[in-house]
């Protein structure tokens, strides 16, 4: 790195017990960063899963945990105000599309008054005599793109068609950062993630639900009758990705704000019956499993979206960088560890 992670002396990530955030902590911790992670700890999926990440993490000297809810304004700025980072990354969020339908309020709280909280807490940090936050980076998703008929998705199109109320406050959290951004001059990166996947990853998304389903010899049941594509991105290249954005503040934008959207994908889509072949193929190879498994196949649920597939010039162009993990690897790796970690 030589930009700001390379005179950082503390980064700040919200959602450190998660999937990504697990994984970026760890290559900051080891690039000898000071890590203050906060996290609930709630019960969306497996605690002990978030507990065995944080465990990892601890084995670092320089990292420092705090459970705290992004909702809970007093504690998140007296744990800001104590840690006084120069580079914030936020991926705390109620996750899953979903699950939004029947949780509505975990999504307002969390993803809404939450990340305001934490914009708040940046502020602050600019005119209190505090380290003032030097960039926000945060977590967005190509959910945002909801209805989009147009292919593959840029940053540059219309977002205006959610299609669950999780996307609808990942949009809302854009348009909050923005005006921050531009109202009080506080650099900020957002990151559409692209089905993120790999080992120590989310028991609730569709492929590890696929593992557990064919390790119990279940039936997996196929939305669209399997006609859906997703951009799937090993993880890491998403933490590539990020640890390249946080490195550089952007540039003002046109209306003078420092301000920049990315998609962050594999700029692939795989056809869900493929994906599920690939996944299948590495569980048996591993020897998770032992036989196929049925598969029944069912119209669209609600919430669904057709394909995600990502337009990752931005980020070639800025960065000269793009994901390039491949699907096969990635499910390889995930299959090993699935094997390592539920024997």
């Amino acid at each position: 790195m030589d930009g700001l992670l390379k005179n950082a002396k503390r980064v700040f990530v919200t959602g450190g017990a998660g999937f990504i955030g697990f994984y970026l902590c760890r290559e900051l911790l080891k690039q000898g960063i000071q890590v203050t992670a906060l996290d609930n700890l709630n019960d969306y999926y497996d605690v002990s899963l978030k507990e065995y990440r944080l465990r990892q993490l601890s084995a670092f000297d320089n990292f420092y945990f705090q459970k705290c809810d992004l909702s809970d304004e007093e504690a998140l700025n007296r744990t800001f105000a104590e840690f006084q980072p120069e580079i914030v990354v936020n991926l705390a969020a109620q996750a899953g599309v979903r699950y939004s339908i029947d949780h509505p309020r975990a999504y307002i709280n969390s993803n809404i008054v939450g990340f305001f909280n934490l914009l708040e807490a940046c502020r602050q940090s600019m005119d209190s005599g505090q380290t003032p936050v030097r960039h926000l980076v945060f977590a967005s998703s190509s959910s945002v793109y909801g209805m989009n008929p147009k292919v593959p998705y840029s940053v540059s199109d219309q977002t205006d068609w959610p299609v669950s109320l999780y996307a609808a406050t990942k949009k809302s959290d854009e348009l909050l950062a923005y005006a921050y951004a531009k109202l009080y001059g506080i650099p900020m990166t957002g990151l559409r993630f692209f089905t993120v996947y790999g080992p120590l990853g989310r028991p609730d998304m569709a492929y590890f639900k696929f593992a557990n389903r064919m390790v119990k010899g279940e039936k997996i049941q196929i939305y669209n009758y399997g006609d859906m594509y997703r951009d799937f991105t090993y993880i890491d290249d998403i933490v590539k990705g990020i640890l390249k954005v946080m490195d550089r503040v952007p540039s003002k934008d046109e209306r003078d704000a420092m301000y920049r959207i990315y998609n962050i994908g594999n700029h692939k889509p795989e056809n869900l019956m493929h994906f599920l072949d690939v996944l299948e193929n590495s569980l048996l190879e591993a020897g998770v499993i032992r036989n196929k498994v049925e598969r029944e196949l069912l119209p669209m649920q609600p919430g669904d979206v057709y394909q995600t597939f990502a337009d990752v010039e931005d980020l070639r162009r800025d960065f000269g960088f793009v994901p390039a993990t491949n699907l096969e690897e990635g499910l390889r790796n995930f299959a090993k560890w699935y094997k390592e970690y539920y024997g």
